[in-house]
């Protein structure tokens, strides 16, 4: 089935071409509706039970990989809409390889650099997805991400060590060559969801309002994307549609109840 026919049938796509053509092109796609009121409520409920759940001194910014430990997780990373968005970017045959929340608390000073995703991560080719799922209404008061508009085009961008003790990572990318009209706020209404690329510039501010701001971030990859894992050892994935023909990477125990990370990265054997 050629593109056009995919596009054609709203049971195998979800995203328009336009949208698509604007990922590729912008390293970006925003405003996609996809967990109605009463769905988002929920997810809301389920964050708090999740974020109270955590040992005492554990910060819920600093852990991941969620979807190895909490059945619940998991499963939202299925939703059938996320996944149709992800196979029109990507292609069929692909699977998720992180799950994280990122939260910023009214009032909350911490920054996060400008910086590419990709050069933390000893995959190749570069082919992540992420997709960024907006809990709460996200916005320019309580610290929406910001994005670069097609710098993801621009290959790898030279990063320098900031001390700055708000920043939340270490290394900062030089974007002096950027032109404000390029600077794009992925502003969201709580259910919806953005897509980037591994490779877009992006980052976020301080969250000044007196409102929470949490995103739940999935991360996917084509099946032809390896992990080094001299590097990660314990870097697993989870197939999240289709087949992997290139098995290059181990795949990791599915969970079975609801349980929670303790510290990044860790490995699906923990948690059974």
């Amino acid at each position: 089935m050629n593109t056009t026919e995919r596009h054609r049938n709203p049971h195998y796509r979800h995203l328009t071409l336009n949208q698509v053509d604007h990922y590729h092109s912008h390293g970006y796609v925003k405003n996609v509706p996809v967990f109605d009121a009463s769905q988002t409520m929920t997810i809301q409920s389920k964050f708090r039970e999740l974020a109270n759940r955590l040992p005492r001194g554990v910060d819920i910014n600093q852990v991941n990989m969620w979807h190895k430990c909490s059945r619940w997780f998991y499963e939202l990373c299925r939703e059938p809409v996320i996944l149709d968005c992800v196979e029109d970017l990507i292609g069929p045959d692909f699977y998720q390889w992180a799950g994280q929340f990122f939260v910023k608390y009214p009032g909350d000073g911490s920054e996060v650099p400008w910086h590419q995703d990709a050069q933390y991560w000893p995959l190749s080719p570069q082919k992540t997805v992420t997709v960024w799922l907006a809990v709460y209404d996200t916005d320019d008061a309580n610290a929406a991400m910001q994005v670069y508009s097609g710098s993801h085009l621009n290959g790898e961008y030279a990063h320098h060590v900031n001390d700055n003790p708000h920043y939340v990572l270490e290394q900062e990318a030089d974007i002096s060559d950027c032109r404000p009209e390029d600077i794009v706020t992925i502003d969201l209404k709580a259910g919806e969801i953005s897509l980037h690329d591994s490779g877009l510039l992006h980052g976020s501010g301080p969250n000044r309002s007196q409102r929470d701001r949490c995103g739940i971030t999935m991360r996917f990859c084509p099946t032809e994307v390896q992990c080094d894992l001299s590097v990660w050892p314990t870097f697993e994935v989870y197939m999240a549609r289709g087949v992997d023909q290139h098995q290059l990477n181990p795949h990791g125990a599915l969970p079975r109840a609801e349980g929670h990370p303790v510290r990044k990265f860790q490995h699906s054997s923990e948690f059974c």
